[in-house]
């Protein structure tokens, strides 16, 4: 874990900056080249700048008014201090939906054909984010209450609650489990006889059903009902709007190949 990568003179080069520019880039690299549609690989450079500040823009507002509000109301002047951490996956993927959306809207061309082209992309480039969580020891577990576990050093928001506890390596099991997600619709997006948005959709189930069961082993946020975080109730609204939408897009295509045949 190194929150600082190197310091010249009084400026410090911090790792979470690095390693989400990193995955950033990576993940535009995987879907321009995984896709074979050479019209929509012109519009995913044409959206990135959009989509990225779209990203961030709801990656901090997100973890700033779901996640930690007590502490930002107190310390507003921190709240556009990225570079220190403090973006949720959650709201990046809102902000590039809605970015999407017009985006899209704009152009006169298919958000869902756009959406799964970029999907493959999205899933990779969140795996390499976690890195960063990892390094700046944000997103960290609850205490394991044994000698297994990651102890975090002094000067990361994990020791700063926990000390030098051994805590679940929940970041590092959300990366790898992205990874698992990377794969599936992967081979998904290989197959093209899906319905259009199928791949998007997947993508995003399948990030939630994850999400929501490695919440249970998080330990750097409140809980509500149910002993629930606010993510797990994101990810199970975002469960249900996926697979709702996913069945109404099966009963439409359904519906056009029965009038087709």
């Amino acid at each position: 874990m190194a929150q600082i990568l190197f310091t010249i003179g009084g400026y410090q080069q911090r790792s979470y900056g690095v390693i989400v520019a990193l995955a950033i880039l990576l993940g535009t690299v995987v879907a321009y080249f995984l896709t074979n549609d050479k019209a929509y690989r012109q519009h995913l450079l044409d959206v990135l700048l959009y989509g990225v500040l779209g990203a961030v823009i709801g990656a901090r507002l997100w973890q700033v008014f779901f996640y930690e509000w007590p502490y930002y109301s107190q310390h507003p002047a921190e709240i556009l201090m990225i570079w220190h951490g403090g973006l949720a996956i959650q709201g990046s993927i809102v902000g590039a939906v809605i970015v999407g959306l017009i985006y899209t809207w704009k152009q006169r061309i298919s958000f869902w054909h756009l959406a799964d082209i970029a999907a493959p992309g999205l899933i990779f480039g969140q795996a390499i984010g976690r890195i960063a969580c990892f390094l700046n020891g944000d997103a960290f577990g609850s205490p394991t209450n044994s000698a297994f576990g990651l102890i975090y050093p002094p000067g990361t928001p994990a020791y700063v609650i926990y000390g030098s506890q051994p805590l679940w390596p929940a970041e590092v099991w959300e990366g790898q489990w992205d990874m698992v997600v990377f794969a599936l619709v992967l081979l998904m997006s290989r197959w093209r006889k899906w319905p259009q948005g199928m791949v998007f959709l997947a993508y995003i189930t399948l990030y939630s059903l994850g999400r929501f069961s490695l919440e249970f082993l998080r330990g750097d946020g409140p809980r509500y009902l149910f002993h629930w975080t606010a993510a797990q109730w994101i990810s199970v609204a975002m469960i249900v709007l996926a697979l709702s939408y996913a069945l109404v897009v099966a009963l439409k295509s359904r519906m056009r190949q029965a009038l087709e045949a």
